[in-house]
């Protein structure tokens, strides 16, 4: 039917010339921004789903660093019992030298001075061992004794990106096991304050033999409370492998959700490019229409 009024034509034109350039306008932001989902218009549950993964990734990430810290705060009070090992190993040496009856009394003398330096020392480690300004094996306030343990009796790590994913250890019991084995072995130790005295008589009161099984006592001690901390340095580094595998899965799965996929989107945009130029075309055309019905009037 040709009429002034209506142009079917052209309104079926204009609508796909309408329709070729929102979808053309997706595919050239798609391409632009390298991004499938660029608002929840373009896909309202991907976005969900999306964004839930993103924050997981974000929380990972955090998590991550949480346990690189823990895994550097434990080997550092490893580290420090690590010493106290070779100083309670010297002091067992000197214990056994000073029992021997060819010590002198100014022998034992010279090995009590040395025996009250080591105990100054160890005491020293134990009190002031310091993890960012925070102190780890201080029998009093460290992070690892009871009295400065967290609500859970121990010290508690967050290694994951939610409330369950926590771990704590416990050493407050070996801990006070540690500070007792040392006060056996030195009269003069405080794992306290680090403040020893030098007026000990360990080696030079006549009773030097029987330091010796004390202080085997406090190396096994030490080791109790090393061989804790090495397993739990160990969870904490399978936590990490673990949290960078969910890691790189989940920023895996979020790419599948928002990338564009840059070969499919191309093909559309040229696809839209042409069916725009053809539209335009035909809506030219269909303008045209109207011109017959002149014609028709003409005598």
């Amino acid at each position: 039917m040709l009429s002034l009024h209506t142009n079917s034509a052209s309104l079926a034109a204009q609508n796909a010339i309408s329709t070729t350039q929102k979808a053309l306008s997706v595919s050239q932001t798609r391409l632009s921004t390298g991004l499938r989902i660029n608002s929840a218009q373009d896909d309202a549950a991907g976005l969900q789903i999306a964004t839930r993964l993103k924050a997981q990734t974000s929380g990972i990430a955090v998590a991550q660093r949480n346990t690189q810290n823990s895994i550097s705060l434990m080997q550092t009070a490893d580290g420090a019992l690590s010493e106290t090992t070779n100083i309670l190993s010297r002091m067992k040496d000197l214990a056994t030298q000073a029992a021997d009856g060819s010590s002198t009394t100014t022998d034992r003398t010279a090995i009590q001075s040395e025996y009250d330096s080591l105990t100054s020392e160890l005491s020293n480690i134990v009190a002031n061992t310091a993890f960012g300004g925070t102190k780890l094996l201080n029998v009093g306030t460290g992070k690892f004794s009871t009295a400065g343990a967290d609500a859970n009796g121990g010290v508690t790590f967050q290694i994951g990106a939610s409330t369950a994913e926590s771990t704590t250890v416990k050493l407050g019991t070996q801990l006070t096991a540690l500070d007792s084995s040392f006060s056996a072995a030195a009269t003069e130790y405080n794992g306290s304050t680090g403040a020893a005295s030098t007026g000990g008589t360990e080696m030079t009161g006549g009773s030097a033999g029987t330091f010796i099984d004390s202080l085997a006592s406090a190396i096994d001690a030490v080791s109790t409370v090393r061989s804790a901390l090495g397993a739990a340095s160990n969870s904490l580094d399978h936590a990490y492998n673990n949290l960078s595998n969910i890691a790189t899965n989940t920023i895996i799965a979020t790419g599948r959700l928002e990338d564009t996929d840059f070969a499919a989107e191309s093909a559309n945009s040229v696809s839209n490019q042409l069916l725009l130029q053809a539209g335009t075309t035909m809506l030219k055309q269909s303008n045209s229409i109207s011109s017959l019905v002149i014609s028709l009037l003409q005598t």
